[in-house]
């Protein structure tokens, strides 16, 4: 109960009006275990990625927890290789974990930005806050603490049902789905093919990007203790909510064109997009190279977002 009503305390004032394109801090983190059926002919086998709802006092961000973790244990092992190797050169051996889409959502501005790394830049997607027609029922459910109350609604061709949290007022919750009166802390469509499960919710404290302690997190529910760990952009800190500054601005159809080059001929893509870097670069200087291997792409016959019938 302690730490219900310091999460919701947190969050109190949230409804001030705000400039969406400020920094804001996270006051909350909420967990999901993220499920996702991509393949209908091997069910028993769907993607599952470890996902976090960052919450601040005026927007959101939604974002990979596995792969926060994965920076972070690649910051120390760079730290660590730089230490032993005087000369400045070694190897570090990565093994990526999580995806890198990341959705930010500013609900007084009604804005919803997604960001999408892509080979050596960063594309931003701006767009408006979907409106869903949610109904709220009358059922409620307790998830750590937290109060919640039942709401359905079909969106992007899936019946979604949703508990969200009225003591936590942001109008935000995972991925897309927003617009209910406080944080959606769990979603599922009927056909449990696109799970967003509580999974934890914590008080976030910031730490500084220098300092590599952990602060251990009080969580609700999911096996075993959970840390706070220095990773992502924004000086090292996944706490800060901040757009990208350096982003390409594009639209979700061009950057749909761009993703299907890539899968075509990942090489040529690769290549392109190097020799516009080197262009640029100043005379005399070193130019970049960079190659990529990719593997077999997994099998998606089974989008997040369906369309309408």
């Amino acid at each position: 109960m302690k730490i219900y009503l310091a999460i919701c305390a947190a969050l109190a004032g949230t409804c001030q009006a705000a400039e969406a394109q400020k920094p804001d801090t996270a006051q909350v983190l909420v967990h999901y275990k993220f499920t996702h059926v991509r393949d209908t002919t091997n069910r028993d086998h769907p993607y599952t990625e470890n996902m976090g709802l960052y919450i601040g006092r005026n927007s959101s961000a939604y974002r990979s927890y596995d792969n926060i973790l994965e920076q972070a244990e690649a910051k120390k092992q760079m730290e660590a290789a730089l230490a032993s190797s005087p000369d400045g050169h070694f190897n570090i051996q990565r093994h990526r974990r999580g995806s890198s889409s990341e959705y930010y959502q500013f609900p007084n501005d009604k804005k919803l930005a997604r960001k999408e790394p892509l080979v050596m830049d960063t594309y931003l997607i701006d767009d408006a806050m979907p409106a869903i027609d949610w109904k709220i029922s009358n059922d409620t459910a307790t998830f750590g603490g937290l109060h919640c109350q039942k709401a359905a609604a079909h969106f992007k061709g899936r019946d979604y049902t949703a508990w969200f949290c009225p003591d936590m007022p942001l109008h935000v919750g995972p991925w897309k789905l927003n617009g209910l009166p406080g944080v959606i802390v769990q979603a599922y469509d009927a056909k449990k093919d696109v799970q967003f499960m509580f999974d934890g919710v914590e008080k976030v404290f910031v730490t500084k990007p220098d300092k590599q302690e952990k602060l251990a997190e009080t969580k609700s529910d999911g096996p075993g203790p959970r840390m706070i760990v220095i990773g992502g952009d924004n000086g090292g800190d996944p706490n800060i909510i901040q757009l990208p500054k350096n982003a390409i601005k594009t639209t979700d159809k061009e950057f749909s064109k761009l993703q299907e080059a890539m899968r075509k001929d990942p090489d040529a893509f690769v290549q392109s997009m190097m020799a516009a870097h080197n262009a640029n670069r100043p005379a005399g200087s070193d130019q970049m190279k960079i190659n990529i291997k990719m593997g077999p792409q997994p099998v998606n016959n089974n989008p997040i977002e369906l369309p309408e019938k």
